[in-house]
C-alpha cells in the first residue's frame, strides 16, 4: 500500500486501495489476544491543494480476545475508522509550525502497512467482556462464578485498618 506523491498530484483520481493487510506481526506477544483475522482496507487518498494527502476509509476485521473478567475467548468484530492526513517535507525534524493533525513524512513514496498497524493497536479493547453480567473468576480458589458459586470469603479488609475491624464490637 504504497502513495507515491509526486503521481497522486498529477493524477485526476484519487488512490483507491482494497487490500487485505496481515496484522498478526502488530499484536503478537500480547497474552490477552487468542487471534486476529487480516483486516480488510478500504481506503481513499485524496491530494490538497496544500500539497498534502488526506486518506480515509475504515478497516474490518475479526478479534478473538480473552474476557478481561473470565478469561473465555470472546470474538469482537472490528470496523476502524481511519483518517490521516500526510504531508511531504524535505525533513520532518525541520517543520516549524507544526500541526499535530498531520503526519510530516520524509520521501517521495509512503507505505500505509505501518499506519494501518497503529490504527489497528490503537483501536484495541481495554477490557473486553464476554457479557456485561459477567461475574468473573473468584479471587480465591478461581472458579468461574458464571457457572457455580463457591463458599469463598472475598471480604477485603485493608491491612492498615484491620485493628479497627472489631473496634465496634
Amino acid at each position: 500500500m504504497l502513495i507515491q506523491f509526486r503521481k497522486l498530484t498529477t493524477s485526476d483520481q484519487p488512490l483507491q486501495f482494497h487490500q487485505t493487510v496481515d496484522v498478526s506481526h502488530a499484536v503478537k506477544g500480547r497474552k490477552d489476544i487468542i487471534a486476529v483475522t487480516p483486516l480488510e482496507v478500504e481506503l481513499k487518498a485524496t491530494p490538497t491543494v496544500a500539497g498534502s494527502v488526506i486518506v480515509r476509509g475504515h478497516l474490518q476485521g475479526q478479534l478473538e480476545v480473552k474476557c478481561s473478567r473470565c478469561l473465555k475467548p470472546v470474538t469482537e468484530q472490528l470496523n476502524i475508522p481511519f483518517h490521516e492526513v500526510f504531508q511531504p517535507v524535505e525533513n520532518p525534524d525541520m517543520v516549524q509550525d507544526e500541526d499535530e493533525d498531520i503526519i510530516y513524512v520524509k520521501g517521495e513514496s509512503l507505505d500505509l502497512v505501518p499506519y494501518v498497524e497503529e490504527a489497528l493497536v490503537l483501536y484495541l479493547p481495554l477490557a473486553p467482556v464476554c457479557s456485561e453480567d459477567c461475574k468473573g473468576l473468584c479471587p480465591i480458589c478461581g472458579k468461574d462464578l458464571n457457572e457455580t458459586s463457591c463458599d469463598c470469603n472475598t471480604e477485603v479488609i485493608d491491612p492498615r485498618l484491620a485493628a479497627l475491624k472489631d473496634f465496634f464490637k
